[in-house]
C-alpha cells in the first residue's frame, strides 16, 4: 500500500505544489499569473486525454510493469520541472508529467483491485484519497517552507528522488498477467484526446482570446469570432463522436478505448458528473486563494501554505473517516450533504473575506468546504469501484482519471478567466467613475491587458506616467477594491455551481445502510433510488 499511497502521492504533490509556487514562478520567468496556470491545465489535459491509452496498456502488459515504466517517465519530467530556465519549458514539463500520470492513474486502481478485496478494498480506496490530500497539505508545507527561504525549485526536486523510492517499491507489488490479446483502439485515443485537449485548451484561453469576439490576443479568428469558444464546442461535439464510435466498436466485438460498462447507469452517470464538478471547485479554491495571496497582496508562499493549511488538513482526515459512514447512510445522503456543505463554505467565504485570509470566519468557510470536498471525493470513487467488477478496474481509473483530470484543467483555466475578466470589467467601471482618473492618465496605461498585480507593483508602474500622487492613490484605491470585489463575486458564482451539483447527488445509489455491494456486482442488481 506504501508504493500505491506514494504513487498517487508524487502526481498529487506536483500539481498542489504549482499554486504555491505561483509568485516564486512570475518572478522568475517574467510572465502573468494565468501564464503559470497553463501549466497546471497543461498537466491536467494530458492526463485527461490519454489516460485511457493507460488504462488499456495496463490491460496489455500488466499494471505493476507499465506503473514502473510511468514512474521512470515521471522522475524524468520532475527533474525538468526543477531545472527549467524558462516558462515554455516549465509547461512543456508539465505535460510530460501529465503524460506519464495518464498511466500511473489507471495502475493504481488496477493494483488495489488485483491485491485487495471486500472492505479492505473500500478502506484502500479511501487511503488513495487521503493520499491525495496528504499530498496537497505536504506540498503546501514543503513548498511554502521552501518557497520561502529558498525557493520554488527544490520542492520539485523532492519529487525527484520520492519517484526513485517508489520505483524500488513497485518491485514488491504483485499484479496480474498482462492480456496480450486486449486491442488498443488507436482511432478513439485520438478522438478523446483531441476532444479533451480541445475543450481545456479552448477554456484556458477564453479570457485572452475573447470570450465571443476575437481579441487582437487571437492567434486566427473565424469572420471575426474568437477560437476560444469555437474550440470548446468542437471538443464536446467530438467527445459524444467518440462515445458513439466506442459504442459501434463495442457491438461489433472489438475491445473499445472505455468499456461504457462502467458508465452505464444513471447512478454512474451521476458519479461522473458529480466528480467534476467537486473537482473543477477544488481547483478553482487551489487558484483563487494563492493568486490572491502573492499576487495580489505580496505576501510569501508559507503564507499561502498557512491559509490553505485549514483546508488540506480538512480534506485529508475527512477523505480517511468518511469510510466509517458507509454502513449508516447511503452515497446519494453523503453526496446531497456534501455538495450542500460545499455551498454552505463558499457562500460564508464570499460575505466574511477580506484582505486578511487568516481571520477565523475564513477559517471557518474553508473547513466547511474541505468537509465536503472530502467526503464527496472519496465516496464518488469508491460507488464507481464498487459498481464495476474486478476486470474493468483499469476502466474505472480511466474514467476517474479523465474526469478529475478535466475538471481541474476546466476548473484552473475558468477561474483565471473568470477572475480576470471580472477583474477587468470592474477596474474599467471604477476609472470610468472616477474623476481623478482622466482620460489623459488612462491613455498612459494599457488597460486592454488588465491582470491581478500588487499595489506595490501598480505604484511603480503610474510612476512613469503624469500622475499626480492623488491620482496614484486613487488608482490604488480602484484596484484594491476591485480585486476584491472580483473575488467575491468568484465565490459566489463558485457556490451555484455547487449548489446545482446537488441534483446529481439526488441520482446517487440510495443504498440501505450496511448494504454497500460488493465488487463486481453488475449494476441493474444494484438498488437505486431518486
Amino acid at each position: 500500500m506504501i508504493a500505491i499511497a506514494l504513487g498517487q502521492m508524487i502526481m498529487s504533490f506536483n500539481v498542489a505544489s504549482l499554486p504555491v509556487a505561483l509568485g516564486g514562478m512570475v518572478k522568475s520567468f517574467g510572465v502573468p499569473p494565468t501564464t503559470v496556470a497553463t501549466g497546471i491545465v497543461a498537466y491536467s489535459m494530458l492526463v485527461a486525454g490519454f489516460v485511457m491509452l493507460g488504462a488499456k496498456l495496463v490491460q496489455r502488459y500488466g499494471a505493476a510493469p507499465v506503473f514502473r515504466a510511468a514512474v521512470v517517465v515521471f522522475c524524468a519530467a520532475s527533474a525538468l520541472m526543477t531545472f527549467s530556465p524558462t516558462a515554455n519549458l516549465m509547461i512543456a514539463a508539465q505535460a510530460l508529467c501529465g503524460a506519464a500520470g495518464a498511466v500511473i492513474v489507471p495502475a493504481l486502481v488496477a493494483l488495489i483491485a488485483e491485491n485487495y478485496s471486500g472492505r479492505q478494498q473500500a478502506t484502500a480506496v479511501g487511503a488513495l484519497g487521503s493520499a491525495r490530500a496528504a499530498a496537497g497539505v505536504l506540498a503546501f508545507v514543503i513548498g511554502g517552507v521552501l518557497g520561502t527561504f529558498i525557493g520554488w525549485r527544490p520542492a520539485f526536486g523532492i519529487l525527484i528522488a520520492v519517484s526513485a523510492i517508489v520505483f524500488l517499491l513497485s518491485f514488491r507489488l504483485k499484479s496480474g498477467e498482462g492480456r496480450p490479446e486486449v486491442k488498443i483502439d488507436m482511432a478513439g485515443v485520438l478522438l478523446a484526446a483531441t476532444a479533451i485537449i480541445l475543450i481545456s485548451f479552448g477554456f484556458n484561453n477564453l479570457n485572452r482570446w475573447g470570450l465571443g469576439l476575437a481579441t487582437p490576443n487571437a492567434p486566427f479568428n473565424l469572420l471575426g469570432v474568437s477560437p476560444a469558444p469555437v474550440m470548446i464546442v468542437v471538443g464536446i461535439v467530438l467527445g459524444q463522436i467518440f462515445l458513439m464510435w466506442t459504442r459501434r466498436r463495442q457491438e461489433a466485438g472489438k475491445t473499445p478505448l472505455l468499456a461504457l460498462e462502467v458508465i452505464e447507469s444513471p447512478q454512474e452517470r451521476a458519479a461522473v458528473y458529480a466528480m467534476f464538478c467537486v473537482v473543477a471547485l477544488e481547483a478553482m479554491l487551489n487558484f483563487s486563494v494563492p493568486l490572491y495571496i502573492q499576487i495580489v497582496q505580496g505576501r510569501s508562499p508559507i503564507a499561502t501554505a498557512i491559509a490553505m493549511m485549514p483546508f488540506n488538513l480538512t480534506v485529508f482526515f475527512t477523505a480517511m473517516l468518511i469510510v466509517k459512514l458507509y454502513g449508516r447512510f447511503s452515497p446519494q445522503q453523503i453526496g446531497r450533504y456534501g455538495f450542500i456543505l460545499c455551498t454552505a463554505g463558499l457562500l460564508w467565504l464570499a460575505f466574511v473575506v477580506r484582505n486578511d485570509w487568516s481571520a477565523v470566519p475564513v477559517l471557518f468557510g474553508l473547513v466547511l468546504f474541505g468537509i465536503g470536498q472530502g467526503a464527496l471525493v472519496t465516496l464518488l470513487f469508491n460507488v464507481l469501484v464498487t459498481a464495476s467488477p474486478k476486470e474493468l478496474a483499469g476502466d474505472v481509473g480511466s474514467l476517474r482519471g479523465t474526469t478529475n483530470n478535466l475538471a481541474a484543467a476546466v476548473g484552473t483555466a475558468v477561474s483565471g478567466a473568470l477572475l480576470v475578466g471580472l477583474l477587468s470589467a470592474v477596474v474599467l467601471g471604477s476609472i470610468a467613475a472616477s474623476p481623478k482618473l482622466t482620460p489623459e492618465i488612462q491613455a498612459q496605461i494599457d488597460l486592454d491587458s488588465i491582470n491581478f498585480i500588487s499595489n506595490d507593483r501598480l505604484q511603480s508602474v503610474m510612476a512613469n506616467t503624469t500622475a499626480t500622487p492623488a491620482q496614484v492613490a486613487e488608482a490604488v484605491r480602484v484596484n484594491t477594491e476591485a480585486r476584491l470585489r472580483a473575488l467575491k463575486i468568484g465565490l459566489l458564482i463558485m457556490a451555484g455551481i455547487a449548489m446545482l451539483a446537488i441534483f446529481p447527488a439526488g441520482r446517487l445509489p440510495n443504498y440501505i445502510p450496511g448494504e454497500l455491494p460488493a465488487l463486481g456486482v453488475a449494476p441493474e442488481k444494484r438498488r437505486s433510488g431518486g
